[in-house]
């Protein structure tokens, strides 16, 4: 026989708690003539038994009916579901505070988080010490900020000798330059690279062009190409953010943005630029859309992953519009223009693979290729010539 007190210290539970399990009927104790209340063998089992179904997730109510009656299968099935989930949800949980400490890899996690909250995500990737530059390429190209350094590096090895960092041709920046409705006198070219489209746009007119960029090695190439072609005179380099460029409201006519936007968003791009442009100012602006309404699952997943904003022609003109814009002209970008990146960027990468076989940067752009190599009929580049009204 024991008293409760000694019953307590052989099950770990406190006094109170035995006392609830009595009123309750799991247990039953007998007032002695001293008062004291005394439990037999029988219950301290009972409560070793109850112990053990607790341990199973059963909540007292359940542990009770089960050992009070034959136990209910569907019950104990319906509490596994619930415990399987909640210990998925909890490696969830730890996969993510593992991977923030480095030691996995947070890919999924930051693709994730752009869908859901692009602005939010790059807040928080700057008050994890990265600056702007490095938040907004972490975000579309490593995707992943313990590795982003080795990632970039790898990147910049990648493309360090190759001219073109996207899709373009220099008579497709002629074809969009002749459908301004007037020969423009201040141009603000943003993302302009390493300077391809700068100079054709200088050898199209007399304008001042101010080329912008976040990168200062694209910034010297560009103006070694604007020595090259005679056209120095005609351009002002500015190394600034897009999110956050330099210059007074109405300052320009033109604004020429190829294949940059979704760096800070299309529609954040239609909207913040907008104040750069004069009364009748047109935007330039190249844009990764889908031509198709039924695009294969692999590109589907594939740009799902690569561009969540990637949308339609007819979305990004109804942003246009809705942004304050009228759209004058759009066409696509021709499958050679794409050709010019690719072709030069596949031969670069094959010179590669043997000594970084391991580069992630390598094996991300290599899949992109795989995709490229498969045809343009389902996505492309669109170039849209919008007006400010």
């Amino acid at each position: 026989m024991y008293r409760i007190s000694e019953l307590a210290e052989q099950v770990g539970l406190s006094r109170s708690t035995l006392l609830y399990y009595e009123k309750l009927g799991l247990i039953a104790g007998k007032r002695l003539d001293n008062g004291y209340r005394s439990y037999s063998e029988r219950d301290l089992q009972r409560l070793k038994l109850l112990q053990q179904l607790q341990a199973g997730g059963l909540t007292l109510k359940e542990c009770q009916a089960c050992l009070e009656a034959k136990v209910d299968r569907e019950l104990l099935l319906n509490r596994m579901h619930q415990l399987e989930e909640e210990i998925a949800h909890k490696q969830q949980s730890r996969d993510l505070l593992a991977a923030m400490l480095g030691e996995s890899e947070l890919t999924a996690w930051h693709q994730s988080l752009e869908q859901a909250a692009p602005d939010a995500h790059l807040d928080w990737l700057m008050k994890q010490g990265f600056d702007e530059k490095q938040a907004l390429r972490l975000k579309w190209l490593s995707k992943d900020m313990n590795t982003h350094e080795q990632y970039m590096a790898d990147f910049n090895t990648i493309f360090e000798s190759l001219d073109r960092w996207g899709p373009g041709l220099e008579a497709e920046t002629i074809k969009a330059f002749n459908l301004l409705p007037t020969v423009p006198q201040t141009i603000l070219e943003i993302g302009c690279g390493q300077g391809i489209a700068t100079t054709v746009l200088a050898n199209q007119s007399d304008a001042v062009i101010t080329a912008v960029d976040n990168h200062e090695d694209a910034l010297s190439r560009l103006r070694e190409r604007v020595d090259e072609a005679g056209v120095e005179g005609k351009v002002i380099t500015q190394c600034a953010s897009m999110t956050d460029l330099p210059f007074a409201d109405a300052s320009f006519e033109v604004i020429w943005a190829e294949g940059c936007a979704y760096i800070m968003g299309v529609n954040n791009a239609l909207k913040q630029w907008r104040r750069l442009l004069k009364s009748g100012g047109v935007l330039v602006l190249s844009d990764l859309v889908w031509h198709s309404d039924n695009p294969s699952a692999q590109r589907q997943a594939f740009w799902n992953k690569e561009y969540p904003d990637m949308t339609t022609v007819e979305e990004r003109i109804k942003q246009a519009q809705a942004a304050g814009y009228q759209v004058l002209e759009s066409f696509t970008l021709s499958d050679e223009a794409w050709q010019a990146y690719f072709l030069p960027l596949q031969k670069r990468v094959n010179e590669l693979k043997e000594s970084m076989a391991e580069s992630q940067a390598i094996k991300d752009i290599q899949a992109e290729l795989d995709i490229y190599h498969q045809g343009f009929e389902q996505f492309g580049y669109q170039v849209f010539i919008l007006q400010n009204r």
